[in-house]
């Protein structure tokens, strides 16, 4: 297995804390990226995570919170490998808002992507995303 999915599945189970307290877990991700203004596990958190486990890996990372930032990070890809990011639309196809995973497999159908991701019902799991939700797939090299 790649550094990328070693470092993500090392994280499996984190969860939000629900009501007033926070998983300070989910915060240490935001200090040690270098945004220790989150003070939260409330906001959307995928790319905090995605670039907390990039970091670690020693790989190139957005910076950045929105999950589409990372469509200008490493080389686009048409067929994805484990461990690739996945980077998919919600609400809208064209709004701003997204989101941001680690890509593990096709379904069995190939009608939807299993990715490895922070912010998955709450949670860093795997989930499976519909395939017409799909940005891009994005290689991403150690640095």
């Amino acid at each position: 297995m790649n550094n990328i999915l070693d470092t993500a599945l090392a994280e499996y189970g984190v969860t939000e804390v629900v009501g007033k307290t926070h998983n300070p877990r989910i915060l240490q991700y935001s200090r040690e990226i270098g945004h220790s203004w989150v003070q939260n596990d409330e906001l959307s958190w995928c790319s905090i995570f995605a670039n907390w486990v990039a970091m670690k890996a020693g790989c190139q990372r957005s910076r950045k919170l929105d999950a589409r930032s990372w469509l200008k990070v490493g080389t686009p890809v048409t067929t994805p490998k484990m461990g690739d990011v996945v980077v998919l639309w919600r609400e809208q196809k064209n709004s701003w808002k997204g989101h941001v995973g680690f890509f593990i497999n096709y379904s069995e159908d190939k009608k939807y992507i299993n990715v490895l991701g922070g912010n998955q019902n709450n949670q860093v799991c795997i989930k499976p995303y519909p395939v017409y939700r799909l940005l891009g797939y994005r290689s991403i090299s150690k640095v």
